[in-house]
């Protein structure tokens, strides 16, 4: 049974900094598109279309970020842990949101334009984790 589960998340003050984990069983990471996405707060959990698209390492090992935290959000991989990271530096009260990991459903061909930040075009998800960023 595949089975993404995120951890990492907590409360942190502005401009400090946390690093996410997805980790996988039943798939191998380094075999798939994996996106990060988030909800912010007041939106349905299980609406997962409300869900924003921030950042993806794909097969090839190419990395997407959003214009919301490009330069601040850094995504890797540890094949060998079959972990995906998001480091997260410099966090804003604006970032408090559940984080959510995402397998693509399809990750035979490299994502193109912003197609990497659809929520339609993953099929498995983790539970999400909580960040909350403020004093």
């Amino acid at each position: 049974q595949v089975q993404l589960v995120e951890s990492g998340g907590g409360l942190v003050q502005p401009g400090g900094s946390l690093r996410l984990s997805c980790t996988a069983s039943g798939l191998s990471l380094d075999r798939h598109h994996i996106g990060w996405f988030r909800l912010a707060p007041g939106k349905e959990r299980e609406d997962v279309s409300r869900r924003e698209g921030i950042s993806c390492i794909s097969v090839t090992g190419n990395t997407y970020y959003s214009d919301a935290v490009k330069g601040r959000l850094t995504v890797s991989r540890d094949s060998a842990k079959n972990t995906v990271y998001l480091q997260m530096n410099n966090l804003k009260p604006e970032d408090t949101a559940i984080y959510f990991c995402a397998k693509a459903s399809n990750s035979l061909i490299e994502p193109f334009g912003k197609s990497w930040s659809r929520w339609h075009r993953y099929d498995q998800w983790g539970q999400g984790t909580q960040v909350t960023v403020g004093s």
